[in-house]
């Protein structure tokens, strides 16, 4: 989906301060679009809330029961997110941009219909209010929705209306969660629901509107044929891996507390990671500048000269230069991500003080800040991998990333309060590592697999 990549080169082209600007802000806001956007939503509302128009309880509440509709949607929508981007790759390099929009449509309906299901099953065994029940389901197959829609953001070409719905999207709730009358934990999950809906419907506009269609609705993305299950697999286990240092802590009564129902919360842990995690926008911005600019473009070279016969030294030569871009996008996201991690670190105090919270929080927030940090470049090596089409190693990648959050996120419990955060941090450098080892071996194994490994 080089759509994004286009519009960022030629934004580029004008070699102003002011161009170098407009690029790296919508790479921004595309790149890690309304996910963080939203943890910055719902922090602004928590604060000006807090005290004036809820009590503290209430605020907590909605936070906690956002935060769960947020990880279960992503997990869900994990196993089609790639499925679906791959899919539709494939035929807009076709040139069939028709199958595009039945397939997305499929691809929702049927995300709505395992959402609907998935969250009448947890929600059964709760014993909220009826209506806070609905008002969660809504919420929660929305956000499904959402995630999905996201995979066509960097391919549409209206991005400036994009960013437009983004930010009046997110405006709206935190204006109705501030200045409507309080209706209590309904009031600000029916906002919650119908803000993240109209953002969700505005984005289906523009899709519609780009990609004609021959028919509403088809399932061809689930064909065997056409579909490569293990992007599934990989989808869901890298969004599974990502939340899964989160659910240990909540599944743990001595880190954790009841804060509705049965849904819990850690107090130690939840605030330090989601603070931290609003850190990765300038990594994500220079990650989409510059792989689907440089990196991008140099790819499509490589492959198009395969393709059409192009000599054995041509192919060699732009191999190389895929090669040096893949790099220099590395080094380029480790260098910004590295000076903004170094400037949070010195600035952590200062943040927590003028929000309000506890110092006691600080060395978590050290350590989630490193942790994050190194997800963006594990975040990078992966785009990388799927480039390159190695999908099986992606997939064994996050699978360790998973794994390795897991066990040592359990490990650091153990261990007591001193190492908390630590077994996120390492996961990530572990796969990180294991990660930069494998990408370094396909680009050298790169021509032979090219040629000799086709059907």
């Amino acid at each position: 989906m080089a759509g994004i990549g286009f519009e960022l080169r030629r934004i580029l082209k004008k070699n102003t301060l002011l161009s170098y600007l407009e690029a790296y802000g919508l790479a921004a806001v595309v790149g890690s679009g309304p996910w963080v956007l939203s943890i910055l939503a719902l922090m602004i509302i928590g604060m000006i809330s807090i005290g004036r128009v809820f009590p503290n309880t209430l605020i907590i509440q909605y936070l906690v029961l956002v935060t769960y509709m947020m990880a279960g949607s992503l997990i869900l929508s994990g196993m089609f997110q790639l499925l679906l981007t791959r899919f539709i790759s494939d035929r807009l390099f076709e040139g069939k941009d028709h199958k595009v929009t039945p397939n997305l449509l499929g691809c929702m309906l049927l995300v709505s219909a395992l959402g609907t299901v998935i969250g009448i099953a947890v929600l059964a065994n709760t014993s909220l209010d009826a209506a806070v029940k609905m008002a969660l389901l809504c919420g929660f197959v929305v956000l499904c929705n959402l995630w999905l829609i996201i995979v066509f953001l960097s391919g549409m070409k209206q991005y400036y209306r994009i960013v437009a719905t983004l930010a009046i999207g997110y405006t709206l709730m935190v204006l109705a969660s501030w200045l409507l009358p309080p209706y209590g934990i309904l009031g600000l999950l029916m906002i919650f629901a119908a803000c993240q809906g109209l953002i969700t419907f505005v984005l289906l506009f523009f899709i519609l509107r780009n990609y004609s269609a021959g028919s509403l609705i088809a399932f061809q993305f689930l064909h065997r044929k056409q579909a490569f299950y293990s992007l599934a697999l990989c989808g869901l286990l890298y969004n599974l891996g990502v939340w899964v240092d989160k659910f240990v802590f909540w599944l743990h009564p001595e880190v954790s507390f009841a804060v509705i129902d049965m849904f819990r919360a850690s107090y130690i842990y939840d605030l330090p990671i989601f603070i931290a995690y609003l850190a990765i926008i300038p990594g994500m911005a220079v990650f989409m500048l510059h792989m689907e600019t440089d990196f991008a473009a140099s790819n499509e070279r490589f492959y198009q000269t395969v393709r059409e016969g192009g000599t054995l030294e041509s192919v060699y030569l732009l191999k190389d230069q895929m090669v040096l871009h893949c790099k220099d996008s590395l080094y380029q996201i480790f260098k910004v991500q590295g000076i903004t991690l170094a400037l949070l670190l010195l600035w952590s105090e200062e943040i927590l003080t003028l929000l309000k919270i506890d110092l006691a929080y600080l060395h978590l927030l050290y350590v989630d800040l490193v942790g994050v940090s190194l997800q963006v470049i594990l975040m990078a090596i992966l785009n990388v991998m799927f480039y390159l089409d190695k999908r099986y190693q992606a997939t064994a990648l996050v699978t360790v990333m998973t794994l390795a959050n897991l066990m040592l996120t359990e490990l650091s419990i153990q261990l007591g309060p001193e190492v908390y955060g630590y077994g996120f941090a390492l996961a990530m450098l572990i796969s990180t590592v294991l990660g930069l080892v494998m990408l370094n071996r396909q680009f050298n194994r790169l021509e032979y697999e090219t040629f000799m490994l086709q059907r």
